[in-house]
């Protein structure tokens, strides 16, 4: 089995290529998803988090309210690394359970969607590191037109990822999302196959 570490900055489409690779037959562990599932209402997550940043981060229904706590920790770093703190260790523990059920369906390729892989030293976790790539100011204009999000706090958290240079260098392949739909169409089929031979 080849576990596989997919990263890629915000807007640069690695969701997309995660959705395709599943397409395909890969077990895609999803580290947002879990990051999100850790927080629910009734979780010890979602209050340690209330714990350390107060009511102010829950929306009326008592839900986390992404939105505020995305501002608040966006702009300050010690309230960005209070916050991995919490919510890190959650994951690790979630993925390792999802790894395990993976492992006994006997699938060939495990990918790991993990948007801050390279910002927390992660690519030895995996046999193989794919970074999807994408200039800035494409990144900065997909999202603000995809997700209605200001360009400001796009840009803000473009500077709390890793930069461009540091992310590539972190790659054993990298897939170019700089074009159309259907160009990163025909390169994840690529990818897919080269995933295969190596998992093979």
């Amino acid at each position: 089995m080849l576990t596989v570490g997919l990263t890629g900055g915000i807007g640069s489409g690695k969701s997309a290529v995660a959705a395709e690779l599943a397409a395909y037959g890969a077990t895609v562990v999803d580290a947002d998803a879990i990051a999100r599932e850790v927080v629910e209402p009734g979780t010890p997550g979602l209050e340690a988090v209330v714990a350390e940043f107060g009511d102010r981060v829950l929306t009326p229904d008592g839900r986390l309210d992404r939105p505020r706590l995305g501002e608040i920790v966006f702009a300050d770093e010690a309230s960005l690394t209070r916050l991995n703190a919490i919510v890190h260790p959650l994951v690790g523990e979630r993925s390792a359970q999802l790894m395990e059920e993976a492992v006994a369906s006997g699938v060939e390729v495990v990918v790991y969607d993990v948007p801050l892989l390279v910002e927390n030293g992660l690519g030895p976790l995996y046999d193989l590191v794919v970074v999807v790539d994408a200039p800035d100011a494409v990144r900065v204009e997909r999202v603000t037109a995809n997700r209605g999000m200001p360009r400001e706090q796009v840009e803000a958290r473009i500077r709390a990822q890793a930069d461009r240079d540091t992310r590539l260098a972190a790659a054993d392949l990298v897939v170019d999302n700089s074009g159309t739909r259907e160009e990163l169409t025909e390169r994840v089929a690529g990818l897919w196959r080269e995933l295969l031979e190596r998992a093979r």
